[in-house]
């Protein structure tokens, strides 16, 4: 057996480590597949799980990483077979099963999605899933009846990376889209991206009525706690509301107000288990409708060996749009 290049996060008496280091093939986990690994990103989730700011990490030692893109080196399962290229994003990757930041990744068949014909290994990542949880969202809002003829979308946290892909996406459907951000500098990019109207994240950041003034049909929301219960209290009559990330807390300062007295529905998005047949959706619909064009104005590249220090700026609000890590 082989040794290959892993971020790994281990676990002392003295605290939490992640170093690069080699990883001993025959201590992978139980799988079916073996990928070899070409392409991740660095998440949000990545980010709390390099530092140890949150348990998002179940086991130790663990190698960090909630997403790939990558070809099937082995298989035992009939439906994948050497060169397939392929992608996976959750099912507990880099929380309680060895990850993504790696050289090398075991895993089982049925959590695999085959790469789109016209992406590449890291076009897919560019997207990771940041940009798969956005097309989920997107994908609740239409089976919510929300069409740009209801009326605009907000979309809050909208340079981070879930952010800057559903703008583009949104925009691209036609959609009014209301990007919400607390880096005024960032305006230009989200316009480019196809942001419409721009409001400062500190409207939505005060303390929640329980019913605002109607502004949107729709939001994304990235961020959670306040935020989201202000987006809320302003929504149509009818709309709908996803909620994707926490980035500004998990509470919910909210009142029943606006699901029964404006019929609003809040959907809860989980990328991490989500059934294949949406996932495969997600993906083809990412392949269709995302404006491929929009992917390097919102995409920074980084090395396997840069990870670690790159965990600490995504938490800090540093990061713009998505960051790739080159893995071979």
């Amino acid at each position: 057996m082989a040794t290959f290049k892993a971020v790994v996060v281990d676990k002392t008496d003295a605290g939490q480590t992640v170093r690069l280091t080699d990883f001993d093939e025959k201590d992978l986990m139980d799988g079916d597949v073996t990928v070899a690994v070409e392409y991740s990103t660095l998440n949000y989730k990545d980010g709390l799980a390099l530092t140890g700011k949150s348990p998002v990490v179940r086991r130790f030692p663990m190698i960090a990483g909630i997403d790939f893109a990558g070809t099937v080196e082995n298989s035992s399962h009939p439906s994948w077979k050497p060169g397939d290229k392929v992608i996976l994003n959750g099912w507990g990757l880099g929380e309680t099963y060895l990850g993504a930041y790696a050289e090398k990744a075991r895993v089982k068949s049925d959590w695999l999605v085959r790469l789109p014909a016209s992406m590449s290994a890291r076009d897919a990542m560019a997207i990771g899933t940041a940009g798969y949880t956005a097309m989920l969202s997107v994908l609740a809002l239409e089976r919510g009846g929300i069409t740009p003829a209801r009326g605009s979308i907000v979309v809050t946290g909208a340079a981070g990376g879930v952010g800057s892909v559903a703008v583009a996406l949104l925009a691209k459907l036609g959609y009014h889209v209301i990007a919400s951000t607390g880096r005024p500098s960032e305006v230009d990019y989200l316009k480019r991206l196809g942001a419409a109207e721009m409001i400062e994240r500190k409207e939505l950041a005060g303390a929640p009525r329980a019913l605002g003034k109607e502004r949107w049909a729709g939001a994304i929301d990235a961020v959670g706690s306040a935020t989201l219960a202000n987006v809320l209290s302003m929504t149509r009559y009818g709309g709908v509301v996803t909620a994707c990330g926490l980035a500004g807390g998990m509470d919910l300062p909210t009142t029943v107000a606006p699901f029964i007295l404006r019929g609003v529905s809040l959907i809860g998005i989980d990328s991490v288990m989500c059934p294949l047949p949406l996932r495969q959706q997600a993906w083809r619909r990412l392949e269709t409708d995302f404006d491929r064009g929009k992917i390097e104005s919102m995409t920074s590249e980084i090395g396997l060996s840069d990870v670690i220090d790159a965990g600490p700026r995504i938490l800090a609000g540093d990061v713009r749009g998505r960051i790739v890590v080159k893995i071979r």
